[in-house]
Formats: C-alpha cells, structure tokens, sequence
C-alpha cells in the first residue's frame, strides 16, 4: 500500500551538458527537481561515472533540499544500462556484454538496471529475459512510447523484479517526468541497499509519451 507520507520520488535517470549530447546545465535540473517536488535525482551520464563529477559540489550547495546521485548510463554491448556504486570508469572495460559487466559490478557492490529496454536503438530488447544478476529494471523511461514502457513492466513482473522510472531527461524541464517512488527513507548510505531490497516501483507522469528525437 502506498501512502504519500512515505514516498521519496527520485528520479534515477538524467542527463546533462556532460553527456555530450544536449546542453543542460546540471543545476537547472536540479532546481526543477526541486520544485516538482522530487527528494532525489540521479545524474547518468552517458558512458562515464566520471562525467558527473560536478554532483559533489552540488550536492553539498542543495544539502537538505535535495538529494543527488551519481551513476552512469552504460552502454554494453547489448544495449544501455544504469549502474549505481561502482565507477565503472576504474573497471576499464568499455562496450562488455551484460554477462561480464552484471558479475563485476555485482562484486564490487554495485547495481546493474537496463534502461528503456524496448525502446529499439541501445536497448536490449528480449535478451532482457536471459539476464542474469541485474537488480531490475527501467520500466518508465521519459523518452519511451507507452507500449513500449508497459512492454518493459510486464518483463519486470515476469522476471520478478523491480521496475524503476527515470525521465531519461536531456533537459531541465524534462527532470521528474518519470521517477521511482521509494517506500523506505532513502539516505546516501542506504541508497544501494534500497535498490538491492526492490520496494520501490517506477511512475510515469506523462499524459502523452515523448518520441525519442534521434
């Protein structure tokens, strides 16, 4: 049962100018955030944990307004994927397939969450169903269609996992269309924890799904 006392909506999927693919300053997103009511926003940019390197200092500029995490977007072989925990910079494997990158970021303590799965180009697709290790999955993505998304939830429930929801945003209006709703107090300790335990589920605010433009 949810009830809204309890919910921490953090949005686990946005980009920024850092991505290399749009021109978002960070702290515009995060002051969206701020106002549409979000507890957390998770910076993923693509390919690189050390991109996000900025969310330090804002983190400690926002401190008990917001919370912000850092993770990156990567891309396997396969199709894009959130990790959380782990840099995967310092692992030094580029483009691995899911079945190398799961277990390494899964000893290090980190959380591996395929993104927009459905969704064609970078996404995994069925091969989802074949995964081993992964601690859920994306099933509210802000730049997928809806059939799409449900396509993704239904895998979820049919995998027994979680799902997530994340705007994907490349914009700072875009930050909070989809986000994940969390049923415990999330902190910076706990926040792999959370992720690993799966009481949580994703929500999509949309009332018509954006086209990915690209």
């Amino acid at each position: 049962m949810y009830h809204n006392y309890m919910i921490f909506k953090i949005d686990l999927h946005v980009h920024s100018k850092f991505s290399g693919d749009n021109e978002s300053e960070p702290e515009a997103s995060v002051l969206h955030a701020i106002q549409t009511g979000l507890r957390g926003i998770a910076f993923t940019e693509h390919y690189s944990y050390d991109a996000s390197d900025f969310a330090e200092a804002l983190r400690e500029k926002y401190a008990g307004k917001i919370m912000i995490f850092r993770g990156v977007e990567y891309s396997s072989a396969e199709g894009h994927c959130l990790v959380f925990g782990v840099n995967t910079d310092r692992l030094n494997i580029k483009n691995a397939s899911m079945k190398d990158l799961t277990p390494l970021v899964n000893e290090q303590g980190g959380v591996v969450i395929p993104t927009h799965p459905y969704r064609g180009a970078n996404s995994i697709g069925e091969e989802i169903k074949s995964l081993k290790g992964i601690c859920a999955i994306e099933g509210h993505n802000g730049y997928s269609h809806h059939f799409q998304n449900t396509k993704a939830v239904r895998a979820a429930g049919e995998l027994k996992l979680p799902f997530t929801g994340g705007s994907d945003a490349h914009a700072p209006q875009e930050a909070g269309s989809c986000y994940t709703e969390f049923l415990n107090n999330v902190t910076y300790e706990n926040f792999i924890d959370l992720l690993k335990g799966g009481d949580y589920r994703g929500v999509d605010t949309r009332k018509i799904s954006r086209v990915w433009p690209f």
